[in-house]
């Protein structure tokens, strides 16, 4: 078995141990890992050999002593947003290729350095879209492709978070780019994927937290909804402080469950040669850079079912 070697760019919070799983459920290794803070004991739960390091410079001179036991396959990057660009042309630099996640940059305009990287170094950039091998986007996807009228949907996207995000760099919009990016970037993917690129792009709310809109597209008409407030979670399933869901024409496809092991698929797929590139993610980065900056119009109507709950107002 040719087991891949791999160095890993953030190690805390909640995304890094889904990709030391993958690491580890596609029997590969992780070499080296790279976090500024030494609170990262998840990695003893999958690599315990792995060598920390907490100051880039020596995890530079590590990576690059250039001997066969450093040398590395692949580089993944879940630091901070603001950082992908340059923690990615990193890895490109030191001959690996790169696995990324999302987004892979909050300025549209970057993509095109990292393609001239690319082509410089010879490397790979594999970007990490796990709704697109997800049921729901299947489910989508067809039934979009056998519809002979426009379709009228409905999407709700609510993953709460509490009080520590506004005060950690995510509630930062110059380091993750905002609720737009750090939470709504696949979903954004997931609709330019399925309905391509919208031809109207009505922006009707965007407020600390809560964001919501409307897309037309040549054969959908989507509303949509995004937060991360607790209290915008329906009651019913308060606990959970997930809720996601697709309406299509009155039939409702429930995105809350079905994610397991998203992230392993991707690799698999990396590593199979078919992961989703440059190209893959430039139309969703473009227009979430163009919902960031649409001139809000305010709430018309019913423009989404949720908007009936006082805590949208």
């Amino acid at each position: 078995m040719n087991v891949k070697r791999f160095a890993l760019i953030g190690a805390g919070g909640y995304i890094a141990p889904k990709h030391m799983e993958a690491i580890k459920r596609t029997n590969n290794d992780l070499i080296a890992v790279l976090d500024k803070h030494d609170s990262v004991g998840i990695i003893d739960s999958f690599f315990p050999k792995a060598r920390f390091f907490s100051e880039f410079e020596i995890f530079d001179t590590y990576i690059d002593s250039s001997t066969e036991d450093n040398s590395i396959d692949y580089l993944s990057v879940c630091s901070p947003n603001y950082l992908h660009d340059s923690h990615v042309k990193f890895g490109l630099r030191i001959g690996s290729d790169v696995i990324c996640e999302k987004p892979l940059v909050i300025n549209p305009f970057d993509l095109d350095g990292l393609e001239i990287a690319e082509k410089k170094y010879g490397g790979k950039i594999n970007c990490i879209l796990q709704l697109r091998l997800s049921e729901a986007f299947k489910k989508i996807k067809q039934r979009v492709e056998e519809a002979n009228h426009v379709l009228d949907i409905n999407i709700t996207y609510i993953t709460s978070r509490g009080n520590w995000y506004f005060n950690s760099w995510k509630g930062d919009e110059l380091k993750s780019g905002g609720l737009l990016y750090n939470i709504g970037i696949h979903l954004f993917d997931m609709m330019v994927a399925i309905f391509g690129y919208p031809d109207e792009n009505i922006v009707h709310l965007r407020e600390e937290g809560l964001s919501a809109g409307l897309l037309k597209f040549k054969k959908a008409n989507v509303k949509w909804l995004l937060s991360i407030r607790n209290s915008d979670v329906p009651g019913d399933i308060n606990e959970s402080r997930i809720y996601r869901s697709i309406n299509i024409d009155g039939d409702v496809i429930d995105m809350s469950f079905g994610f397991k092991d998203l992230h392993t698929k991707s690799y698999e797929n990396i590593l199979s040669g078919n992961g989703f590139g440059i190209s893959d993610v430039r139309s969703s980065t473009k227009l979430v850079h163009s919902i960031k900056e649409k001139e809000i119009t305010g709430i018309s109507g019913d423009y989404h079912p949720l908007l009936i709950n006082s805590n949208f107002r």
